[in-house]
């Protein structure tokens, strides 16, 4: 049985957690350590007994407190090889992660520990931006998180997943609306390399159920705007893009993931 938690889902720090209570990892680490220490404790975890962590990409929502956590813990950190080298030059991770850096191949199985994960290139503004899809305990689990066009490989790696955690980030009628300078409102919008709204992801995922590979039992909305999206927004968004595809209403468990906060814990 694999355990999931969200630690923190947004531009203010990204951190997910997944353990099947003999291998247990993280994915980015965007926020300080106590806080992921206390979401941790709140179920008896603890941020010691990870294993390892794999990265997204270098932007600061996601890799904040990631050499500090390596470091204390002496817990691997697991890139590609361009992200690697971004790491090692990136003021915030350089020294602290420096011998403590593994690399992983896109588009390959990497096994670590027992867990398989294959990371593939998602386009977006960072150094190099990865999804990854993850075989662990008999669930096959996909990420997909600042991600600024659906590609080729983001749908036959969601097509996979049994648990997908998806990038919901704007509604595009409150961006447009919103507060946001011009530039701002380009670079995620219009600039295929920011972020996916809620209309670009509900068309993904009316395709991803369609052609889905498996059974897909949970689908996560992550990274949402504080000021261009809410959670009943995104979700309604999806839910009806799912029923549209012939979904029953409660078969997928939609569930959005809240800035700044931990979610539940899942256990699939």
């Amino acid at each position: 049985m694999i355990r999931f938690l969200s630690i923190s889902s947004g531009s203010n720090g990204n951190c997910y957690y997944f353990t099947n209570g003999n291998t247990s990892f993280l994915i980015d680490a965007g926020i300080g350590p106590r806080r992921v220490k206390k979401a941790l404790l709140e179920h008896q975890l603890l941020l010691e007994d990870i294993d390892f962590i794999l990265v997204t990409h270098d932007h600061i929502d996601h890799i904040k407190a990631l050499g500090i956590i390596s470091d204390k813990y002496k817990k691997p950190v697991y890139a590609t090889k361009t992200l690697k080298g971004a790491l090692l030059h990136h003021s915030i991770t350089r020294e602290a992660l420096k011998g403590n850096i593994k690399i992983i191949k896109i588009l390959e199985p990497n096994k670590i520990e027992d867990v398989v994960v294959t990371p593939f290139i998602v386009p977006h503004d960072a150094s190099e931006t990865v999804g990854f899809h993850i075989e662990f305990d008999n669930k096959n689990i996909t990420l997909v998180t600042d991600c600024g066009e659906v590609t080729h490989d983001v749908l036959k790696f969601s097509k996979k997943a049994d648990i997908l955690i998806f990038e919901t980030n704007y509604d595009e009628k409150m961006l447009k609306d919103g507060p946001y300078p011009d530039f701002l409102k380009k670079r995620i919008g219009e600039s295929h390399h920011g972020h996916l709204s809620n209309f670009a992801a509900a068309e993904a995922i009316k395709e991803i159920y369609q052609n889905r590979e498996r059974k897909l039992d949970y689908l996560f909305l992550c990274h949402l705007s504080e000021f261009n999206n809410t959670p009943d927004l995104a979700k309604q968004t999806v839910t009806e893009a799912l029923i549209s595809a012939g979904a029953n209403r409660d078969e997928v468990l939609v569930v959005p993931l809240l800035r700044g906060e931990p979610s539940k814990l899942y256990s699939f």
